[in-house]
C-alpha cells in the first residue's frame, strides 16, 4: 500500500526542489520523486492547442519533447483519461501483468494540461490518491514553468503560429475556470491563426466580469485591434467603470490609435455570483444563448449600439437577466455559425446550440464538448476556417462542479 507520510513528504521536496528548476528537468524530477511512492515509469504529456494529440515532456531538445511519445486525444487510453477528467487503467499488458499502467489527468483546476502516466503494483484508494497528488503537482509545476518557457510553447504547437495570434494567446486567459458558484470554458480557431478575436473573463469579489471582442480584418493589425479592446476594457473595469463606461473607454482608445479605420464588435457583461443576476450590453455583437435545464435555449435581446471604433453616437443599454442555478450563458462570434460545407451550407446557430445541447445530455464537461465542437466546425468546414470563431460558456451555480477535477 502506498504510503501517504511518504507521499506527502516526497512531494513536500519535489516543491522546494523546483524553484531553482527549469522545464526540461522536470521529467526525472518528477520520476524520481514518484518512484520513491511506488509509482513507476512516470511520465507527463501536454495537450496541444487544438485538444488533438497528447506530447511528451522528455526534457530534451528545444520543445523538451525530443523523442517522446506522441499520442492521439480520441481513441486512446491516454485520450480517454483527458476527456473524462477521471483515473483510467490500461487493458491488460500480456507480460506485465504483476504491474497496472494508468493514466491520471493533469489539471490545474478545471484547465486541462494533459496526462500523467504511471504504472503501480496495487490499486487501492492510497494508489489513486497518490496518482492524484503527484498529478496535481505536476500542473502546479507547469504552470510555474510554462510563462517563460519557449520550450512549452513550441511542445503545445503542432504547426507554426502567425504574430497576430501569438499576441493573442499571450494576453487571453486560461481557456477553463471553475470556482465561486460559476464554470467557464472558452474555445477560439483557427488556434495557429486566430487575429481578430479576443475573448476575457475575471473575478472579483462577488463579480464575474466577461467579455467577448471580434475586431476588423484577420491579420496583424486585427489582432492589435483585439489586443488594445481587452487590454483597454480591463484597465478601465479596474478602475471601477461600468459596463457602458468601459465599453467607451474601448472605443476611445480605438479612435485615438485608428481614427475610424478600425473597429470590434463585442458583449461586455457582469454576473453577479450571490444571486445569479446577468447584466450586459450588446456592441453590434451577435445575441447571446441562454441554455436551460439542458435542453431549452432562447436568445437574449439587447437593442444594439452599434460596435466600438466609428462613434456612430447610438444609445447603449444594460440589460438585465435573471439567471437560474445551472444555467448557461453562451457568447459566440461569427465564424462559429458562419463556417460553411462544400455545398455552401452554413453550420448555422440551431445546430451549434444542439450540439452543445446534446453533449450535455451525455454528461460531458463543457470543456469537453467545445472541444469536439471546435473539431465539428472544422470538419464542417473541410479543416479550414475563413473567420475566427471563438465561443465562451459560463455556467451559474453548477450542480456537477466537484465533479470536474479528477
Amino acid at each position: 500500500m502506498t504510503d501517504p507520510a511518504k507521499v506527502s513528504t516526497a512531494l513536500t521536496d519535489l516543491m522546494l526542489a523546483s524553484h531553482v528548476a527549469a522545464l526540461e528537468e522536470l521529467p526525472r524530477m518528477v520520476a524520481d520523486a514518484a518512484d520513491a511512492v511506488g509509482l513507476h515509469e512516470v511520465a507527463f504529456f501536454l495537450v496541444d492547442l487544438q485538444g488533438v494529440v497528447l506530447r511528451e515532456v522528455t526534457g530534451r531538445g528545444p520543445d523538451a519533447g525530443a523523442d517522446g511519445l506522441t499520442l492521439p486525444v480520441d481513441g486512446t487510453v491516454a485520450g480517454l483519461a483527458f476527456q473524462r477528467v477521471d483515473l483510467v487503467t490500461e487493458p491488460d499488458r500480456g507480460g506485465e501483468r504483476d504491474r497496472l499502467r494508468w493514466w491520471t489527468p493533469v489539471t490545474d483546476g478545471v484547465e486541462r494540461l494533459g496526462v500523467l502516466r504511471a504504472d503501480t503494483a496495487e490499486d487501492d484508494e492510497a494508489t489513486r490518491d497518490a496518482l492524484r497528488s503527484v498529478a496535481s503537482m505536476v500542473a502546479l509545476l507547469l504552470l510555474s514553468k510554462r510563462a517563460y518557457s519557449d520550450s512549452y510553447a513550441r511542445l503545445i504547437r503542432t504547426v507554426p503560429m502567425t504574430v497576430a495570434a501569438e499576441m493573442q494567446w499571450h494576453l487571453t486567459p486560461p481557456s477553463a475556470f471553475a470556482g465561486r458558484a460559476t464554470t467557464i470554458a472558452a474555445v477560439s480557431e483557427p488556434a495557429y491563426e486566430v487575429g481578430g478575436d479576443a475573448f476575457d473573463y475575471a473575478v472579483s469579489a462577488d463579480t464575474l466580469h466577461l467579455s467577448l471582442f471580434d475586431a476588423m480584418g484577420h491579420d496583424a493589425t486585427a489582432g492589435l485591434t483585439a489586443n488594445m479592446a481587452v487590454a483597454t476594457c480591463r484597465n478601465a473595469r479596474r478602475q471601477g467603470a461600468d459596463l457602458v463606461q468601459a465599453s467607451q473607454a474601448v472605443e476611445d482608445a480605438l479612435t485615438g490609435q485608428f481614427g475610424h479605420s478600425r473597429y470590434v464588435t463585442g458583449i461586455l457583461a457582469d454576473l453577479d455570483l450571490r444571486t445569479g443576476q446577468l447584466a450586459w450590453i450588446n456592441r453590434g455583437h451577435h445575441l447571446p444563448v441562454l441554455l436551460r435545464a439542458g435542453r431549452w435555449s432562447h436568445q437574449l435581446h439587447c437593442p444594439p449600439a452599434g460596435p466600438m471604433g466609428p462613434e456612430l453616437g447610438l444609445p447603449v443599454t444594460v440589460r438585465r437577466e435573471q439567471l437560474q442555478p445551472g444555467d448557461r450563458i453562451v457568447f459566440y462570434t461569427d465564424g462559429i455559425v458562419e463556417a460553411r460545407d462544400a455545398d455552401g451550407e452554413e453550420f448555422g446557430l440551431r445546430r451549434f446550440i444542439d450540439f452543445i445541447v446534446r453533449h450535455h445530455a451525455d454528461a460531458l464537461t463543457v470543456h469537453e464538448t467545445l472541444r469536439r465542437l471546435v473539431h465539428a466546425v472544422l470538419d464542417h468546414h473541410h479543416g479550414q476556417l475563413d473567420d475566427d470563431a471563438t465561443v465562451l460558456i459560463t455556467e451559474w451555480r453548477d450542480p456537477d462542479q466537484d465533479g470536474l477535477t479528477p
